[in-house]
C-alpha cells in the first residue's frame, strides 16, 4: 500500500508539474517579468489614447493570429512569404504596437515575454478600454517559427455561407455559439467599403442584400457608394461603435449588421437561436450573461495550437524568427 501511495503521489505531482510548465495558466510572469501585463497594457493604452479604433485593431489581430496556425504570433512576421500578406489578413494592422511593448519588454526581462502572449494580453486590454469585460488571461504561450502566406487561406470570409462559417470555426475546435460570440467582436471598429461592394449592389437576384433592413440600406449605400473609394471605412456596429456591448446582435437580429457574415448568423436556427437568447425579459431573469460567455470564448480560442514548455521560441523581435 505504501509503495502504491508514493507512485499515487508521484504521478499526481509529475501532472501538476506539467501542467505549470507544459500548460497556459494565469500568472505565468508573475515571478519571471512581474512587470509584464503592467507594461503591455501602458502601451496599448497610449496607442488607443492616439486612436481610439487600435482597440479593435488588435483584438482582430488576435482573432487572425490564432485562426491560422494558433496563437504562435505567426502573423507578426515580416517577409515577402509571410503570413500576414494573405488575402484572408487584409486590413489586420497593430503590429507596431505589439513591437513597442515587446521591445520595453526586452529591456526589462529579456528573452523571457513571447510575442504570441503580449498579443493575447494586449486584445484583453483593448476590450477594456473599451468598455468590455475585463478578465485574465492565460500565458506560457511561446512563438511559432513558421509563417507562411498560403496557411490562411482557412480564414474565414465576409461573403462565405453560415454553413461555410460554421464549418470553419468547427475544424478549430469552437462552436456555433464561438461563432457567434467572436463575431460579436464586430461590436468594435471599422470595415472598408471593399467588403460591402457585392451585399449592396452585386447580390444575385435583388442587387442589394434583402436581409439589410431598408431603413439601413440608404446609409450604408451612402457611405459605401457604387462606384466610390473602396477603402472609406464605416463602422461594424450600427449605433455603438466605440463601446463593446451586445448591440452588435441586436443589430444582427433587426437587420442592421453591416458584414454580410454577420447578418448570417440570423439564417441559421442553432446560430439565430444563440442570438436571440441574450434579449428578452427571460434573459434579464434567467438569461445567459453576454459579456461572460464572450470571455469564454476569447479565452478557449486563445489556447487554440498553442506552443508550450520547449516548443517554439521566445524571439527577440516579435517581427523576425531569433
Amino acid at each position: 500500500m505504501a509503495l502504491v501511495s508514493v507512485i499515487l503521489i508521484t504521478l499526481i505531482s509529475a501532472s501538476f508539474l506539467g501542467f505549470s510548465y507544459g500548460q497556459l495558466r494565469v500568472g505565468f510572469y508573475s515571478s519571471i517579468c512581474p512587470q509584464a501585463e503592467e507594461i503591455v497594457s501602458s502601451v496599448v493604452r497610449e496607442a488607443f489614447l492616439v486612436d481610439n479604433n487600435m482597440a479593435a485593431i488588435l483584438l482582430r489581430l488576435h482573432f487572425h493570429d490564432c485562426f491560422v496556425n494558433g496563437c504562435d504570433g505567426s502573423i507578426l512576421i515580416e517577409g515577402q512569404n509571410a503570413e500576414r500578406h494573405a488575402f484572408g489578413h487584409q486590413g489586420v494592422n497593430g503590429f507596431d504596437v505589439i513591437e513597442r511593448a515587446k521591445s520595453q519588454l526586452e529591456r526589462l526581462c529579456p528573452g523571457v515575454v513571447s510575442c504570441a502572449d503580449i498579443v493575447a494580453m494586449a486584445a484583453r486590454d483593448s476590450i477594456s478600454l473599451s468598455n468590455g469585460p475585463r478578465y485574465q488571461v492565460q500565458m506560457g504561450r511561446r512563438d511559432g517559427r513558421v509563417s507562411n502566406v498560403s496557411s490562411a487561406s482557412i480564414m474565414p470570409e465576409v461573403n462565405e455561407s453560415i454553413q461555410q462559417l460554421k464549418s470553419k470555426f468547427l475544424q478549430k475546435g469552437l462552436s456555433e455559439k464561438d461563432l457567434v460570440l467572436l463575431s460579436a467582436a464586430h461590436t468594435i471598429g471599422t470595415t472598408a467599403c471593399f467588403f460591402m461592394t457585392d451585399r449592396l449592389y452585386n447580390f444575385p437576384t435583388t442587387g442589394s442584400d434583402p436581409s439589410i433592413n431598408p431603413r439601413f440600406l440608404p446609409e450604408l449605400k451612402s457611405r459605401c457608394p457604387q462606384k466610390g473609394d473602396v477603402n472609406a471605412r464605416l463602422p461594424m456596429d450600427h449605433g455603438s461603435p466605440l463601446r463593446f456591448d451586445s448591440q452588435i446582435l441586436r443589430n444582427i437580429r433587426d437587420g442592421f449588421a453591416v458584414l454580410q457574415s454577420d447578418a448570417k448568423l440570423y439564417d441559421d436556427k442553432v446560430t439565430r437561436g444563440i442570438i436571440d437568447s441574450y434579449f428578452g425579459i427571460l434573459n434579464l431573469v434567467a438569461g445567459p450573461s453576454f459579456e461572460a460567455d464572450f470571455v469564454d470564448s476569447i479565452v478557449k480560442m486563445g489556447r487554440l495550437g498553442v506552443n508550450t514548455g520547449s516548443q517554439g521560441e521566445i524571439r527577440r523581435v516579435c517581427r523576425a524568427f531569433n
